[in-house]
């Protein structure tokens, strides 16, 4: 059996993750904390593959947690979920180590959705994340960025599928979402998906949409 650390002090979120949780990743055993300490003296006794962590807690901010999970239990996946959705934060948990950020004022059927994302090999962004990677990155080399239709497009030969497929992705969707918006199977836009990432030569969904801002396939704004 899997296990899952859920580190949050708020016991009706804590309590619902505890049931929700199993029901996207089957088999999973699924442990709380309140605060730093007692999610520490859980990861002493036992491995997880998962920790789900706030950074509001009593005893400090779980972006340490973050820090440590990713030094000492690389191979536990870490999902920031939190009420911070700043520039500060969200690019402290990432740099940090966190393999995904979710926003609490989301619908938690949304916030399934994105969790639900891993099972593709893809990390769980909540909308609007993505597009502040987007927006930092132009900012960090704006002048350099050429406009939509304006890079190496002829270097990669996206179709136009793969490119409103892209487009999306950048925006924030899940690919269930996508495959709803385009009226596709998941398995189609999952096959679309891999196909773009090959042709761009990344891995996950934060390197596609900065490689794609690069060749001018995208906007800042995701569009």
């Amino acid at each position: 059996m899997r296990r899952a650390l859920v580190v949050e002090d708020h016991a009706e979120t804590r309590q619902w993750w505890a049931e929700a949780l199993p029901g996207v990743f089957e088999g999973t055993e699924v442990h709380g904390a309140v605060t730093l300490q007692e999610g520490r003296q859980l990861l002493a006794r036992q491995r997880y593959w998962m920790a789900v962590v706030d950074i509001n807690l009593p005893d400090g901010s779980g972006l340490e947690l973050v820090s440590e999970l990713a030094q000492r239990y690389p191979d536990t996946f870490c999902v920031v979920c939190t009420i911070f959705d700043d520039d500060h934060h969200i690019f402290s948990a990432l740099r940090r180590g966190a393999h995904g950020y979710l926003v609490k004022d989301q619908p938690r059927e949304r916030q399934l959705a994105q969790l639900r994302e891993i099972l593709h090999g893809q990390p769980p962004l909540s909308p609007g994340v993505a597009r502040r990677i987007l927006r930092f990155v132009a900012g960090e080399g704006g002048r350099d960025l050429p406009s939509p239709g304006q890079g190496q497009e002829e270097e990669i030969h996206l179709t136009e599928r793969e490119r409103q497929i892209l487009q999306l992705i950048a925006k924030g969707y899940s690919r269930p979402e996508v495959a709803e918006l385009l009226g596709l199977s998941l398995n189609t836009v999952s096959t679309y998906t891999k196909t773009v990432y090959q042709k761009l030569n990344v891995t996950r969904r934060a390197e596609a949409v900065m490689e794609a801002m690069r060749l001018g396939l995208v906007s800042p704004e995701g569009g």
